[in-house]
């Protein structure tokens, strides 16, 4: 399966600067500075304050015309790597 279809078969969902799962991803009301999105799975294994610096540092880059703005360490969200066989 290709990474996009792998991609919009994760559940996203929407990180508000409180910390609070929001709802769904593309449901913000401020469209040019939207809230931080991340995969449910992702947003769970994370503590409250950890989903809000990530969700802070996204806004606060927002307000300054940014629209790709990288997570914080912690809300980074890793894929398994393929191994090659010999």
């Amino acid at each position: 399966m290709g990474e996009l279809k792998k991609w919009l078969k994760q559940n996203w969902v929407r990180i508000g600067t409180d910390g609070k799962i929001k709802g769904p991803c593309g449901t913000s009301k401020d469209k040019k500075n939207p809230d931080r999105c991340l995969p449910a799975g992702k947003a769970r294994s994370l503590s409250r304050s950890e989903r809000a610096a990530t969700a802070r540092k996204k806004k606060k880059a927002g307000a300054k015309g940014r629209t790709v703005v990288a997570n914080t360490p912690r809300a980074k969200v890793r894929t398994k790597r393929k191994t090659k066989k010999l």
